[in-house]
């Protein structure tokens, strides 16, 4: 039985609301949702860590709201509810810079900056717009930069806030794009696709595994022909499918076995594979596998989880690809490990990253950890692209993206 739940926080469109303190970010959230979301006071700082608020916004569809504290809080304590919204930075894909009047100077400007270095759609929002007159020149200035703005009035609910909600609405293709696909692209309707779904002893009782859910729905909604095995199982499946199978996808915990019994004419990739190219960028991180060949003892490796939870005995990122890549290179490498929303400022004390598929975050998100890492000359690679290569099965499992392959066959000729 699969549990839904949901549209999942990488197929939402992350808004994120910022600005000074009380300049009324709470109560758009509120006029928005329609909805006392946020608390809302006088008092300025009463937003003290990031309120996330889902919801349906057509025609954007589903959509995630995030609630910041104010950037102008120099107190120590304030400085940490700073911090917690930069970390926000990094997975908007729409930033609402709000202000009221002409209350526009460093903090906004710093918004402004950090959002263009990053690609990152902006509307500024003029609030209290009952109370306080935009002066022309500020505006002139904001279209000189080419940079859309709305006044608004939020104390009036969500009529106040109409030509924010239909500013947004009127972005969609600047921050929405084509949409992207999983692998249908690469599949028809009516191509036969195997999936191998091992029980993952991390998945409660009655569901599987977050990714496998999303390729299964995205096959069922091409019309794809779809056959579901375990591992175990996979070779007496392909017995007695009349057919070889267009694709098969398999975990990537399995790819030894499952590579030993999928005959070699046969596409076969991993759901790890199809995130890094998903949600991140599968030349790149086909690019920084590279580096394991030259690792050297002593040289520290990141482990980079998007999700959070408790790991078991043979943990895929910190028991199984560590121990492969010990065997792989004979060196002593050091390992951490970062969950969730956590991930260095600063990467560059390590000679590798390797990042999960990250299913439970968002391509915003996943890019600018990218971006970082080759900012920083750090190599980052991804958890199925590594294990392929320690199996020595990459060149294979990469076969369904041509272009991923050719990056890698080009540093081969390289090096």
């Amino acid at each position: 039985m699969l549990l839904y739940q949901g549209p999942t926080r990488g197929f939402r469109l992350n808004i994120g609301i910022f600005g000074r303190r009380n300049v009324g970010k709470s109560s758009i959230l509120n006029a928005i949702t329609e909805q006392y979301v946020s608390i809302v006071s006088e008092k300025a700082g009463t937003t003290t860590d990031p309120v996330e608020k889902p919801m349906e916004l057509l025609p954007l569809g589903p959509v995630v709201f995030i609630d910041t504290a104010g950037i102008d809080d120099d107190e120590d304590l304030g400085k940490l509810r700073v911090k917690r919204t930069e970390n926000i930075f990094n997975r908007v894909d729409l930033a609402v810079i709000v202000t009221a009047g002409d209350e526009w100077g460093e903090y906004e400007e710093k918004l402004l900056t950090i959002f263009k270095d990053k690609e990152i759609p902006i509307i500024v929002a003029f609030n209290k717009n009952d109370i306080f007159k935009t002066s022309p020149n500020l505006k002139d200035c904001l279209k000189e930069k080419k940079i859309d703005f709305v006044e608004i009035e939020a104390i009036k609910g969500r009529e106040g806030v109409l030509p924010l909600v239909e500013r947004m609405k009127a972005l969609k293709d600047s921050f929405y794009g084509e949409e992207k696909k999983i692998l249908s692209d690469i599949v028809s309707q009516n191509d036969l696709v195997v999936l191998v779904i091992p029980v993952d002893k991390e998945a409660p009782k009655g569901r599987i595994i977050l990714p496998q859910q999303q390729v299964l729905r995205e096959l069922l909604d091409i019309g794809a022909s779809i056959v579901v095995s375990r591992e175990k199982e996979l070779e007496r499946t392909l017995k007695l499918l009349k057919e070889d199978p267009h694709l098969v996808i398999t975990d990537s915990q399995a790819f030894k076995e499952v590579s030993e019994i999928v005959p070699e004419r046969v596409p076969l990739t991993s759901f790890s594979i199809l995130f890094s190219r998903f949600y991140g960028d599968l030349i790149e991180q086909t690019r920084g596998v590279k580096k394991i060949e030259d690792l050297k003892d002593g040289d520290k490796v990141l482990i980079a989880e998007g999700c959070t939870h408790h790991p078991i005995g043979d943990d895929i990122g910190r028991v199984k690809i560590p121990m492969w890549l010990r065997e792989k290179t004979g060196k002593n490498l050091i390992f951490e490990t970062v969950q969730g929303r956590d991930f260095p400022d600063d990467p560059s004390q390590y000679s590798l990253v390797i990042h999960c598929g990250n299913c439970m975050g968002n391509r915003s998100e996943m890019r600018n950890r990218i971006k970082l890492c080759v900012e920083k000359n750090v190599p980052i690679t991804n958890y199925g692209i590594t294990i392929a290569y320690l199996h020595d099965i990459l060149k294979r499992t990469l076969s369904p993206f041509p272009s991923a392959l050719k990056a890698y066959n080009s540093k081969d000729e390289q090096r």
